[in-house]
């Protein structure tokens, strides 16, 4: 085996005398220079397309009645409409952010939030998640026709809590939504149709916000409250940011992106317009 030619470590240089390191060069070190902490993501968004097909709507026929009607008689459609609601779409989350999506109606904003919850399944592209991501809607299922406290109960439990974590935090849902002390009635012991819209988003977020979420999604719901309701909300989102992951905000309200994000992302016709600080592309969509 051919000899390997001596190679001297650092530390063998040291020791020798005629090898003298200067004092002025040794406090520049650029390895030292103290380091960001890395933040990891929570959301990888990879080129996302989102493409709704509607079978007969091209001649009025797209109702429910004539497509039983074709499938019974097996005949195929007479037309397919194509809605491309999300375009190529991608971004990277981090945890501790809170991303604003902005944008005119059609633009794509709930369609997107849809994708990453998992209940739409991209046509095109992919979507990566760390942890199970929480869309809290307006339109957030809850059973009308069973009273507040069984649906904190219940929405407890959906989030994966245990029946005894659900009752050890019905409390402080019950008065963070401020439903069991409304107008001075307890809405709680009361049937969730007797509810108007904005007690119902009250309750919706109150359960969702009583637990750390990975990845929170939050869409139209601070925009149904009451200022007041409202405050809290943001206050509670930003405890969330801390506490965990990250928070998406869905809202026409510039009022709330502004008190609540740190980013912002601005859909237009599904595609992303413009990316970045909450307050430049608050300004951008505002002066547009």
């Amino acid at each position: 085996m051919a000899e390997q030619p001596a190679i001297m470590s650092w530390s063998e240089v040291t020791e020798k005398p005629e090898v003298e390191v200067p004092e002025q060069s040794q406090p520049h070190e650029p390895e030292q220079a103290p380091k960001q902490e890395e933040v990891p993501p929570t959301v990888v968004v990879d080129d996302v397309h989102l493409i709704y097909r509607v079978h007969g709507a091209s001649s009025g026929k797209g109702s429910a009645t004539s497509a039983l009607s074709r499938l019974a008689l097996r005949k195929k459609a007479t037309g397919v409409t194509e809605v491309h609601a999300v375009r190529g779409v991608s971004f990277v989350a981090y945890k501790g952010q809170a991303i604003g999506l902005i944008g005119r109606n059609g633009s794509g904003k709930s369609t997107l939030l849809k994708c990453i919850a998992g209940l739409l399944p991209p046509t095109k592209g992919k979507i990566y998640s760390d942890g199970q991501p929480s869309l809290l809607g307006v339109n957030a299922a809850m059973m009308n026709d069973l009273t507040g406290e069984r649906n904190i109960i219940l929405g407890c439990l959906a989030m994966g809590m245990t029946q005894r974590e659900a009752e050890e935090n019905y409390d402080e849902i019950a008065t963070f939504s401020g439903l069991n002390n409304y107008n001075g009635k307890d809405f709680t012991k009361l049937p969730m149709r007797t509810y108007s819209s904005g007690m119902a988003a009250r309750l919706r977020f109150s359960i969702a916000a009583a637990r750390t979420h990975d990845v929170l999604m939050i869409d139209e719901a601070l925009a149904t409250g009451d200022r007041e309701f409202q405050l809290k909300s943001e206050a509670r989102i930003r405890e969330l940011r801390k506490e965990a992951g990250t928070v998406f905000l869905v809202s026409h309200s510039m009022k709330s992106i502004r008190d609540t994000c740190d980013r912002v992302i601005w859909l237009d016709q599904g595609v992303i317009k413009m990316d970045g600080p909450m307050a430049e592309v608050v300004n951008a969509y505002e002066g547009k």
